[in-house]
Parts: C-alpha cells; sequence; structure tokens
C-alpha cells in the first residue's frame, strides 16, 4: 500500500481529494501539505489555549463587577435580551451537574465554551454589555475602543480555532492564517499588555509558520 493509499484509506478519500486537486493529483505534494497542515494546527494550540483563558477570565471579572456577585451567569436568565446567552449557561451548569460534580462560579466559567465568550461581544448585546465588557481590554488604544474592533477578531479566531480542533484544512492561505495569529497577539495584548511576550516563550507558531510557508511556496 502506497502512503498516499493509507491516508486515503485512513482518512478518507474525499479528505485528500481537496488536496491531491490543489496539486494536481501530485500525490507526494499533497501528502507533504497533509502533514503540513497538521503541524500549522498543532502549533496554533499553544496561543489558542492562553487566549481563551484569558479572555473568559477578563469577562468574567468584569461581568462580576458589572452584577456585583461572582455568580453573574444566574442574573442572564431573567434579562430577556440575553435568553441565548441563558441557554448556553443552563447547558454549560447541567454539564458539570451530569459529571455528578459540583456548581459554583469557577467551575461554570470554565465550562462555558469559546463560542460563549466571543458571543458576549456580538452587536446584539452591545447595548447590554459592551459598557463592562470594554474595560476588559485596559490597554486598547483609545482611537480603537469599539466593540466591532475586538468582535470581528474574535469571531474569526472562533472559526478557525472549530477548523482546528475538527482537523480540518486551515493551509490554503498562509498569509490570511498568519494575520489571525497577529491579532490574537494584538487582544492579548488589550488585555493584559505582558502576555504576548509571555506567550512568545513557549509559542511555537512563528517558526512552524515560516517552515511551512517555505515549504509549500516551493512547492508552486
Amino acid at each position: 500500500m502506497t502512503e498516499i493509499e493509507l491516508l486515503q484509506s485512513a482518512f478518507s478519500t474525499q479528505r485528500m481529494s481537496k488536496y491531491l486537486r490543489y496539486h494536481h493529483d501530485d500525490s507526494d505534494a499533497a501528502i507533504k501539505h497533509y502533514k503540513a497542515n497538521i503541524r500549522l494546527a498543532e502549533s496554533f494550540y499553544t496561543s489558542l489555549s492562553v487566549f481563551e483563558v484569558v479572555l473568559r477570565n477578563a469577562l468574567s471579572a468584569e461581568l462580576s463587577a458589572m452584577t456585583k456577585r461572582d455568580d453573574w451567569y444566574e442574573v442572564f436568565s431573567g434579562v430577556p435580551q440575553l435568553k441565548n446567552l441563558s441557554t448556553e449557561i443552563a447547558q454549560a451548569i447541567h454539564h458539570i451537574q451530569d459529571r455528578g460534580e459540583r456548581v459554583y462560579p469557577d467551575k461554570v466559567v470554565s465550562e462555558l465554551t469559546f463560542g460563549f465568550w466571543v458571543m458576549l461581544l456580538n452587536s446584539q448585546y452591545e447595548l447590554l454589555l459592551w459598557k463592562a465588557l470594554r474595560k476588559a481590554f485596559p490597554y486598547m488604544p483609545k482611537n480603537q475602543r469599539q466593540r466591532k474592533n475586538v468582535s470581528t477578531p474574535c469571531n474569526v479566531l472562533r472559526k478557525l480555532r472549530n477548523r482546528i480542533f475538527h482537523h480540518e484544512a486551515i493551509c490554503w492561505d498562509l498569509n490570511y492564517i498568519h494575520q489571525i495569529h497577529t491579532n490574537l497577539l494584538t487582544i492579548l495584548g488589550w488585555i493584559n499588555q505582558d502576555m504576548p511576550a509571555w506567550l512568545a516563550t513557549i509559542d511555537h507558531f512563528e517558526a512552524t509558520w515560516q517552515t511551512v510557508y517555505q515549504e509549500l511556496k516551493e512547492k508552486k
């Protein structure tokens, strides 16, 4: 069995066909591209995990300050405009209870999905939440302090995160992927100005991206 046959058998012919079409049925190039995609996706994990935890903690802290209670999520159920968010919160609490674990604020915060935290920044909640949530970004330049300047790149990042976690291709436009990572670092710095430098000590995205870029550029 050849390597391309192995990958088609293990990962499906349909999945590999995208790479084969891109490289005009050059199986060696398709395999190299597929491996590069896996490496690039893996290299994004570190920054994604740091960003998600920092973002949710910052937003949760401001919601606690706004409601004057650690279990701020309990207030949401009484606000009709926050119905969608309340549904997400109820599901998170249900998952905790279903595991037989105690429900308390820190546990609920960690159980809520990345999508939930990004949703808080969407336009439909601007009048209710942005005045409080903007304080989560104390280092955001004054001339950029608009909700959309956080929401838009965070939603792009959310979509990329979902592709990575579902093992989908992310390496067709490498410059676009690099820009997403740059935006992640920018927003991270808006939350905590020291975090991008700390992340740089463990993040290997840039090195991997440079290698993958050169590899795939050579194939064109």
